[in-house]
């Protein structure tokens, strides 16, 4: 896993897959969708071949991943002959502004589409196209703007409770709604002084017409950064010192998204680095957007 997640943050796609290659070819065939693991930790691939087979995606894991990697399915759409998604119900409008022509089905975990052709994990569709994010660059996703004032800096500042070191305390986020409309993109009431103190409702069209709607968007690593990437939206990416794979920390670009920038802790735990390097270039680009 280390030496994948060092030939993915470099950029290295070719000797990421066959990194992934060696390790498709070493797991053993009766563990494929096991029924006695939870859904996201099965595997579905087995290495067979898109191509003129009916494919069905499925979606195990959280909502950024499947939002990261639906940007692979219309060219999966062109190569295999049907494709259906089988997707969290949530993600499903969103997912549909792509136009890949596939068939898009919620997921039920009590009662999953049967197997098809080719079962394949939406998080490896870039190792089974042999495809990499500049080969379906974002923004790839749409949503109706929300109409906010211009200059709208829209925060998330919680990660959800599995992984609570990439949460930030709100208060630290007070001084960038200093001057200029803001609004939270988390749900329920905050202090913040926000467009919206009673919060963000749960709701992924809401979202992303706050997302789409606003000038900056600044978050901590979760499903609104996947989401304001593939928008296309100019982002800022708070992130802890070791984040996950497919984030550099000793980098402030990302391929997945172009319009991200990364801002990621120096030592674990402290965001006063990172916070501080965002003050001074929000500014910058408060004055000239880019």
């Amino acid at each position: 896993m280390a030496r994948w997640t060092a030939a993915m943050r470099d950029e290295r796609w070719a000797d990421a897959r066959a990194i992934a290659d060696r390790s498709l070819a070493a797991r053993d065939p009766a563990t494929r969708d096991d029924p006695s693991l939870p859904y996201h930790r099965r595997w579905v691939w087995d290495g067979r071949p898109v191509d003129g087979a009916r494919v069905l995606v499925r979606c195990y894991h959280g909502l950024g991943d499947t939002i990261q990697y639906a940007r692979f399915l219309p060219r999966l759409a062109a190569r295999a002959a049907s494709v259906t998604v089988e997707a969290q119900p949530r993600l499903l409008p969103l997912l549909a502004t792509i136009g890949s022509g596939a068939t898009l089905v919620g997921f039920d975990p009590a009662h999953p589409l049967p197997p098809a052709g080719v079962d394949v994990g939406i998080t490896e569709l870039d190792h089974a196209l042999r495809a990499a994010p500049g080969d379906a660059p974002a923004p790839y996703l749409s949503a109706a703007p929300a109409p906010l004032p211009p200059g709208t800096v829209a925060l998330c500042h919680g990660a959800g409770d599995w992984d609570p070191d990439r949460s930030l305390p709100p208060a630290l986020l007070a001084p960038l709604c200093a001057g200029r409309p803001a609004v939270t993109l988390m749900p329920g009431a905050t202090r913040l002084p926000v467009l919206n103190p009673e919060g963000c409702p749960l709701d992924m069209a809401a979202t992303a017409a706050l997302v789409a709607g606003a000038g900056l968007v600044v978050t901590v690593d979760t499903m609104i950064a996947h989401l304001a990437g593939a928008l296309g939206r100019p982002t800022r990416l708070l992130l802890k010192a070791d984040p996950d794979w497919r984030w550099d920390p000793a980098r402030s670009l990302t391929p997945w998204y172009p319009t991200v920038r990364l801002y990621a802790q120096d030592r674990p735990g402290d965001w006063t680095g990172p916070l501080a390097r965002l003050t001074r270039d929000m500014a910058r680009y408060m004055e000239c957007p880019a």
